[in-house]
């Protein structure tokens, strides 16, 4: 992602002062920044935590799509909400149209609780090289469906017979941006919300939006705050 965003902060009129990466030494270990009025953070879940805490702790405001350390993400926002200090923007996925598709996820699950009859399930597909399986992206759909489904108890990888379980079917296949999708099928048809990414693009302009955002604004932020779906 580092080199697409690269060009799209480019795009925008920003300059880059800085870039980290596997090859050019530990990033926790550098004690003096380049000056920079953000950092965006694009690494592993074992290195994510320590990289925006040291960027926090050195003042920068830090965006981070990371995914695959959701305990230690909270643990973060945590820190930043008791102290009142630091500015963390933190998305499973920076693109614009998969938020949207969030939003209306909320939304349809919410109507379906009037249909009892038709059950829910959620499959995603992404390139080979993808570490973590399912992805952030579907395991925040999950998660808002579960919290308007009472019969739902969590979710889990396919296969999967527990009627009070949410079914993710995780696939990985050649070099597959992403593709996420949410069934609700009854007896008789079938529902479907569905988003695929034809390119990083989107997620590189999401965020170096998020960035732009996060310089203005302080502390917990998301992309339900920027995009003004927040009551």
């Amino acid at each position: 992602m580092g080199k697409v965003i690269e060009k799209e902060a480019i795009r925008r009129g920003h300059r880059i002062t800085g870039i980290f990466d596997a090859d050019g030494g530990c990033f926790t270990e550098q004690q003096q920044l380049p000056p920079a009025d953000v950092c965006i953070e694009f690494t592993t879940p074992q290195t994510a935590y320590k990289n925006c805490l040291h960027a926090i702790n050195k003042g920068l405001p830090v965006v981070s799509g990371t995914t695959g350390w959701r305990d230690d993400v909270q643990k973060l926002q945590e820190t930043i909400l008791n102290s009142k200090s630091g500015t963390f923007f933190y998305a499973s996925n920076f693109s614009l149209g998969v938020n949207i598709l969030f939003e209306l996820n909320r939304q349809l699950a919410r109507i379906m609780q009037k249909a009892p009859e038709y059950s829910v399930s959620l499959e995603e597909t992404h390139h080979v090289h993808k570490l973590d399986a399912p992805s952030g992206t579907a395991i925040t759909l999950a998660e808002d469906i579960i919290k308007e489904s009472p019969n739902l108890e969590g979710w889990a990888l396919a296969p999967n017979l527990d009627p009070h379980t949410l079914p993710i079917e995780a696939k990985r296949i050649g070099e597959i941006p992403g593709i996420h999708s949410i069934k609700w099928h009854s007896p008789v048809d079938e529902l479907t919300l569905s988003h695929e990414a034809f390119g990083r693009e989107g997620f590189a302009l999401g965020a170096v939006l998020a960035a732009e955002y996060a310089v203005t604004h302080h502390g917990v932020l998301s992309m339900r705050m920027m995009l003004g779906f927040c009551d």
